[in-house]
């Protein structure tokens, strides 16, 4: 399935420990660590606190698929034996399937719309029909700023129809899937340092997506992480194992 999020803690950080690194820079005078830039992708509601994006993995590793035909493509849904839980998120990326299809009918735009559930969240996929998403990239915008907006309007339908708030994730023409990959290489590339100089290292500022991904990627290498300060400059810190 495909989506994740999970728990930052917030810890204030002593500045004199800290390095401060921007891009093509160098740490302790070496090597410097390549740094992408980091585009605005997915903004919690709730920017003060990332505590909500903890976790569970109640998946079930049996899944069926499923197709029904729509008025702007195809949507296709996985679904796997569960609680009242799963079935309420799997509500949750109907009813915002519902609301997609209509905009899209609106727009005069083809696609295809994939309904999952992962790690607790509903999840819903604009793709293209016939595999070009040129057309759907007028709903991702310069920096994820359009799809942003439509995860928010998503997000209200959904509340407006089941009265509970939505923490459901949108992705269109596999923008967020990339933009994942690009910051696990990028937090990969700033563990390898942290182990070479034995130095925490400050990142540039995410949102609480991005953060999650880093954090993921830091907890693999045997490193700790932590965010520091408050949104829009909200970023991660990561630290030697030993720290």
């Amino acid at each position: 399935m495909s989506d994740t999020h999970a728990v930052e803690d917030t810890r204030v950080t002593d500045e004199d420990q800290v390095v401060d690194v921007p891009a093509g820079t160098e740490v302790a005078g070496e090597a410097a660590v390549e740094s992408d830039v980091v585009e605005d992708v997915d903004d919690e509601s709730d920017a003060d606190s990332d505590d909500e994006d903890d976790e569970s993995d109640d998946e079930d590793d049996d899944t069926e698929d499923g197709a029904e035909g729509t008025s702007s493509g195809t949507r296709s849904r996985r679904s796997s034996r569960g609680g009242e839980s799963l079935r309420r998120l799997e509500e949750e990326g109907e009813v915002a399937a519902d609301y997609l299809e209509e905009l899209l009918d609106i727009v005069d735009l083809d696609g295809d719309i994939d309904i999952d559930v992962e790690n607790g969240r509903a999840s819903v996929a604009i793709v293209a029909e016939g595999g070009s998403d040129r057309e759907l990239r007028k709903l991702v915008g310069p920096g994820g700023e359009v799809l942003e907006a439509l995860q928010d309007l998503s997000r209200l339908a959904v509340q407006a129809k089941t009265g509970e708030r939505s923490r459901l994730m949108l992705d269109v023409a596999g923008f967020r899937a990339a933009r994942r990959k690009a910051l696990e290489e990028q937090a990969a590339r700033a563990c390898q340092e942290v182990q070479r100089t034995s130095q925490p290292l400050r990142l540039e500022p995410m949102s609480a997506f991005e953060r999650k991904v880093v954090h993921d990627v830091v907890a693999d290498a045997g490193l700790v992480s932590e965010s520091e300060g408050e949104d829009p400059a909200r970023r991660v810190v990561i630290f030697p194992a030993s720290a």
